[in-house]
């Protein structure tokens, strides 16, 4: 698929989130009118507005100056941190738009919804919904941070905060969002010559998923596992300003950690593993078939393809997790939900990562990436009118 086609289904995903995400915020004000608990019950309400609160125009109550930032805050000085906390939203909703737009443009042009590609396009428009609100939640952070008028304490523990906050409204919206943006680049491919499957060896199709596996199961394993995460969340001190990485740290490099059950029989605990090895499957799967889903397998969209696989295993272990969770009776039926969209940051850190090795070792195995598919070649050759011999005769 071009350019010029892929922009346009590209551009209403963007449009789409963005809208989606913006409606959520203003949903937020209406959990706080009375009367609201006699539709929900009280945990509901408030994890329903945990969930919206990221996406708010309206700052929490008591949440920006709150008289400490200067010896007497009056109220220019609350107008002011207001202000920052309406250019932080203007730019997490930008921002939201851009890496969408950044992400579906080269995943709808090498992955274009036809000849059977159609549930792996909608899959990865899916993952990558999460990605850039989370993208976009950090673009926006140092501008919220500022605005509650505690920018220079413990700066480093509040961006991991902030960064964790864009929730599961996320997952929801990039759900509707990849739904649409399926449609819209059907309609727009409409017409037009389907380009074939690519024919990529099996040996290299798998030794380049297991590659990606491996840099992920580093994080799934190694760093996930309780004593190693207790290391990177204290190990690191400092001093000033950037002191306290280990909370951002573990944002970025953790995508699980090997802590519970805390107590409970043996099965208790293998369950709980079970949902890492799911992680690992759906990424080796994911990372099988994307060769030769692709209309062409460069690095970049190979790094977009990797982040989208590990987001999805990633949604597949919570899914996992949500079914063996005793919690609801207590916390309510929205808490189920609550963990969805957890770890997308170290889900884009080593999903990139597992993305370019799984490129790189098809590199090495041989496998081509530019030009035409061998099959797409075969066909035009086969569609090419043959000189008569006998013309001249």
């Amino acid at each position: 698929m071009t350019y010029r086609r892929a922009v346009i289904p590209a551009l209403v995903g963007g449009l789409l989130i963005t809208l989606l995400l913006w409606w959520a915020g203003a949903s937020e004000q209406a959990l706080r009118l009375r009367g609201t608990t006699s539709v929900f019950d009280i945990e509901s309400v408030s994890e329903l507005r945990r969930w919206l609160a990221p996406w708010s125009y309206d700052p929490p109550t008591g949440s920006l100056s709150d008289g400490t930032a200067g010896g007497g805050t009056d109220l220019s000085a609350a107008a002011r941190y207001t202000d920052l906390y309406s250019t932080a939203m203007q730019i997490r909703f930008v921002a939201v738009f851009v890496f969408f737009l950044a992400g579906a443009l080269p995943l709808i042009r090498r992955l274009p919804p036809t000849r059977r590609r159609t549930p792996a396009t909608l899959l990865a428009l899916w993952a990558w919904g999460p990605v850039a609100a989370t993208l976009a939640v950090t673009v926006s952070a140092p501008w919220l941070i500022a605005s509650r008028g505690r920018g220079s304490y413990r700066v480093l523990p509040q961006l991991a905060s902030v960064i964790a906050s864009s929730g599961p409204v996320a997952v929801f919206a990039g759900l509707l969002t990849a739904l649409l943006t399926v449609l819209v680049a059907h309609l727009t491919v409409k017409g037009t010559e389907p380009v074939p499957r690519r024919s990529v060896p099996p040996l290299a199709a798998r030794l380049a998923a297991s590659a990606g596996t491996g840099v992920v199961a580093f994080s799934v394993v190694v760093l996930s596992y309780q004593s190693v995460a207790a290391w990177l969340q204290t190990s690191f001190g400092g001093g000033g300003l950037l002191s306290e990485p280990g909370d951002l740290l573990r944002e970025w490099l953790l995508l699980g950690v090997w802590a519970g059950p805390a107590t409970g029989s043996l099965g208790d605990w293998l369950l709980y593993r079970a949902a890492d090895v799911l992680v690992l499957g759906v990424v080796w799967w994911s990372l099988r078939l994307l060769p030769g889903l692709l209309t062409r397998t460069t690095a970049p969209v190979m790094a977009v393809g990797g982040v989208c696989a590990t987001v999805l295993g990633l949604l597949a272990s919570q899914v996992l997790h949500m079914a063996i969770d005793d919690t609801v009776d207590v916390w309510g039926p929205v808490y189920l939900f609550s963990k969805l969209g957890n770890g997308v940051p170290a889900a884009l850190t080593f999903g990139v990562l597992a993305g370019l090795a799984a490129w790189a070792t098809l590199r090495l195995a041989g496998v081509p990436d530019a030009g035409e598919p061998p099959e797409a070649a075969d066909t035009a050759q086969a569609a090419s009118p043959v000189p008569n011999s006998n013309s001249g005769t």
